[in-house]
């Protein structure tokens, strides 16, 4: 990200080299991504080969999404393929301003295969439909858990943003993570999945240690949990009924670990429900940064169904919002 600034250290110089490879032909690289001497590059372009652009965000005008260089992009070609779903939920030149300039336009297969599956999991998820949410925040997650709320039969809810559920619902939770400004809505979200009649699961017990760092001494703690600890995992016993709600499900969505999962032992949460995923005979869906960091680190990314590439668009598409990159290509 180098905001509009030409950095030599952000170049994607060593892109065209690991192109090469893949692609088995010369990689060249162009001096820029626009203007006229990138122009003359392409004329003298050969058929078969291949020329990467330089980075589009040394150029301001990129993120702006600005007219005059999202056609300067569109001088350069005649089709216009997207297959980068992770930006597709950003307006720039490059994800949606060019696309109108250019005749032809198309999804690329990943693209598609995330609005395949993510499509599947909102639109038309066969049923049981169990969602598990974690992560920090409540406050990251409001539009998406109201969204799967009209459709899951199923909410678990892990990580940091259910001690704010917790708390809500009256349980001590000692120094662990709470939204003091989100307690509100959380009552309201739990009214609305009682009020539907959903089953929605909060962690029974926890594991909780004095600080969040390697080393620190844990133990695990059913209910309130005491002043001085924080809750920095789901306990065994929150692990065994996730397991039981994602075994009966037939479709799963995951976002967000269940706990501090980058250290140790604050990880089992997280590693169990990636095995009990893997195990499962559900369309299996996770998407979200974190949580595909903490499944490819289990070891089960294979038996996964669908890995989404988009943490960002993942969540925005859950929302329901219409995403530029998608829109730009009707």
């Amino acid at each position: 990200r180098p905001k509009g600034e030409r950095k030599p250290e952000l170049s994607l110089k060593p892109v065209s080299s690991a192109l090469a490879e893949l692609l088995g032909v010369e990689v060249k690289m162009a001096p820029d991504c626009v203007g006229p001497e990138v122009e003359s590059v392409i004329t003298e372009m050969k058929s078969g080969e291949v020329l990467l652009l330089e980075n589009l965000r040394f150029h301001k005008e990129e993120s702006e999404n600005q007219e005059d260089f999202a056609k300067s992009l569109a001088r350069l070609a005649d089709v216009y393929v997207n297959d980068a779903f992770g930006t597709a939920h950003r307006a720039h030149a490059s994800t949606a301003g060019m696309a109108k300039f250019v005749a032809e336009r198309a999804a690329g297969f990943l693209l598609q295969r995330e609005c395949d599956y993510l499509g599947r999991v909102l639109a038309n998820p066969e049923r049981p439909f169990v969602a598990i949410l974690g992560g920090a925040k409540v406050s990251d997650k409001i539009q998406v858990i109201r969204n799967l709320l009209q459709v899951v039969d199923s909410l678990l809810i892990g990580g940091a943003m259910a001690y704010t559920f917790l708390r809500a619902q009256g349980q001590q939770t000692g120094k662990s993570l709470v939204e003091e400004g989100q307690l509100p809505l959380a009552a309201e979200l739990l009214q609305i999945a009682k009020d539907r009649g959903l089953s929605l699961l909060l962690p029974t017990d926890h594991v909780v240690a004095d600080k969040a760092e390697e080393g620190s001494r844990a133990n695990i703690v059913k209910g309130d949990i005491p002043e001085g600890k924080m809750g920095l995992d789901v306990g065994p016993e929150t692990v065994k009924k996730f397991e039981t709600e994602i075994a009966r499900a037939r479709t799963v969505f995951w976002n967000g670990p269940l706990g501090l999962f980058e250290i140790k032992p604050f990880d089992a949460g997280t590693m169990a429900i990636a095995v009990a995923l893997a195990k499962s005979n559900a369309l299996t869906v996770v998407g979200g940064g974190d949580s595909v960091a903490a499944v490819k680190r289990s070891g089960q990314a294979g038996a996964i169904s669908h890995i989404s590439t988009g943490g960002g668009a993942s969540l925005e598409f859950l929302e329901g919002k219409t995403l530029p990159g998608l829109a730009a290509l009707v």
